[in-house]
């Protein structure tokens, strides 16, 4: 089976150099391809670097909405840039009115000035959304979309939103963080997921699957708090499988259609 994480943060400091080590482990229980997520101007030359050691990397560029007060005068020049010189998707992106004492004013302007970068050059999106749902729908069905389409990652919106979203263009991609007990509420959203526009993530080093199902345990070596390892990837699908009673072998297959539809183009430049 290929199995295809659609959103990770591989360069996170949190990993403590050791990309070519979690990719080794990555491509031994099948992955075929990740797109990893850039957040800010800082980060996004580790991005460009990931992707020019591992042809498993597909990389994205974008200011997230936690770290766009840190954004340069020429952060658009900046991001334009990249997408221009590298095959590589757009994000992580959004909208954020959960996170404590963030503030929201810029928020929006980001978002759309980045949306219609990605429309522009018809760039799949990455999109992060928290408390924001009513919002982003408005943005995304009056301004730029790209054609390819977008993915909300992580999606934790209503159920009632999932149709006209997906409407608009929208793919879903279930985290195993959602395996925990308490996720049912986002369990049973993502049974109304076309089957058409289901994604996998693991959001590593971020939104760890339960205990009994982390097969890669990893300790932040400065902290010694857990992380998520990217080659968990393959406990979350058979989390999705069971969630979705199918085989991880036909689950595995209709989400690399899926994936590739979503980012082919951009794997097709390389």
């Amino acid at each position: 089976m290929r199995l295809y994480d659609a959103h990770n943060h591989l360069q996170d400091d949190r990993f403590g150099g050791r990309p070519a080590e979690l990719l080794a482990d990555c491509a031994r229980v099948g992955v075929a391809a990740m797109v990893v997520n850039g957040s800010c101007e800082e980060d996004w030359p580790q991005v460009q670097a990931l992707a020019k050691q591992s042809p498993l990397v597909i990389p994205s560029f974008g200011y997230h909405p936690w770290y766009i007060h840190e954004r340069t005068p020429q952060w658009r020049d900046n991001l334009i840039r990249l997408l221009d010189e590298v095959p590589s998707a757009v994000g992580e992106i959004g909208l954020d009115r959960w996170k404590p004492d963030l503030p929201y004013a810029g928020q929006e302007e980001v978002f759309v000035a980045q949306l219609q970068i990605a429309a522009e050059r018809d760039r799949p999106v990455s999109i992060h959304c928290l408390q924001a749902w009513g919002r982003m729908f408005e943005l995304l069905k009056s301004g730029p979309r790209p054609r390819c389409g977008f993915l909300l990652h992580s999606y934790g919106g209503p159920k009632e939103m999932v149709k006209p979203f997906a409407d608009l263009g929208a793919y879903f991609s279930l985290p195993g963080y959602y395996a925990h007990e308490r996720k049912e509420r986002q369990r049973e959203t993502f049974k109304y997921v076309p089957h058409e526009r289901l994604l996998i993530e693991t959001d590593a080093p971020d939104q760890s699957l339960p205990d009994a199902r982390d097969h890669f345990p990893l300790l932040e070596a400065v902290t010694g708090k857990p992380l998520n390892h990217p080659a968990n990837l393959r406990g979350v699908y058979e989390f999705a499988a069971e969630l979705f009673e199918e085989s991880v072998e036909s689950l595995a297959s209709r989400v690399e259609e899926n994936f590739l539809r979503l980012f082919g183009s951009v794997i097709a430049r390389e």
